[in-house]
């Protein structure tokens, strides 16, 4: 997709192997990934009344090119309920960033603001990742999301491109698939929406080969015919010139 390419081309220019989360989900967007409500701003007035706009209670995350783990520079703040809050959580995630950028010993660039995202309700956590390997090539995993995907490994991989056949085949093979079937009182959820999103994401990696990382975690998986929306994405990309350091 244009606008798929024009974000990449845009990073590598500002010597990025990183898109910004506004970029991420842009992206996601042009390849009809459900996502939360999302806008920028560079400003606390901003940030309100974008905020405003989406509704309470939202996300507010740093949006610089100098962070790209955002929550270790304290550039996160998450279920902000009103505008005092979101006020007070804009000057606070400023003023952290500032604080990393001197630990680093770098000048973080600020200019950018904060992404708002409007605060998802909770599904069941499901990760989507992908990996590039120089032999192989890409390979698209997934597997319970959050937490559990470190304590328990319980994930299944396919090669890109695959089919949905293969998509189905992937979460059968998970230990969790019976928690996407439905247990103890809790009703089945959208694997259909799921397996849209995999697919999605299989596409976007196959038409821009520079993506050398990817994940989608969390993306909540709700009841059947209830949907599936990817919360947080990030994308690293191939860039020669540069190697990821914040």
């Amino acid at each position: 997709m244009k606008e798929a390419k024009k974000i990449f081309k845009m990073a590598r220019e500002e010597d990025r192997t990183f898109v910004l989360e506004h970029e991420a989900k842009d992206i996601m967007r042009a390849y009809d990934i459900p996502i939360p409500a999302y806008a920028t701003a560079n400003t606390a007035d901003k940030a309100v009344e974008k905020s405003k706009t989406i509704g309470f209670p939202v996300v507010l995350k740093i949006l610089s090119k100098d962070i790209l783990h955002k929550s270790d520079a304290g550039g996160v703040k998450i279920n902000l309920k009103d505008e005092n809050a979101v006020r007070m959580a804009f000057d606070e995630i400023m003023k952290n960033a500032k604080k990393y950028g001197k630990d680093k010993g770098i000048e973080v660039d600020l200019s950018r603001g904060v992404f708002i995202s409007d605060f998802a309700d909770m599904g069941t956590e499901i990760i989507i990742g992908v990996t590039k390997d120089p032999q192989f090539g890409h390979a698209l995993m997934t597997g319970l999301g959050g937490i559990f995907v470190e304590v328990l490994k319980d994930v299944s991989f396919r090669l890109i491109p695959f089919t949905e056949d293969d998509a189905w085949e992937m979460l059968k093979e998970l230990k969790a698939y019976k928690i996407l079937e439905g247990i103890r009182g809790e009703g089945p959820r959208d694997v259909d929406a799921l397996i849209k999103i995999m697919l999605a994401v299989s596409k976007m990696v196959e038409e821009n080969p520079e993506i050398i990382e990817l994940d989608c975690n969390p993306t909540f998986v709700y009841e059947k015919g209830k949907g599936a929306v990817v919360v947080d994405a990030r994308i690293l990309i191939d860039n020669p010139d540069k190697t990821p350091s914040h």
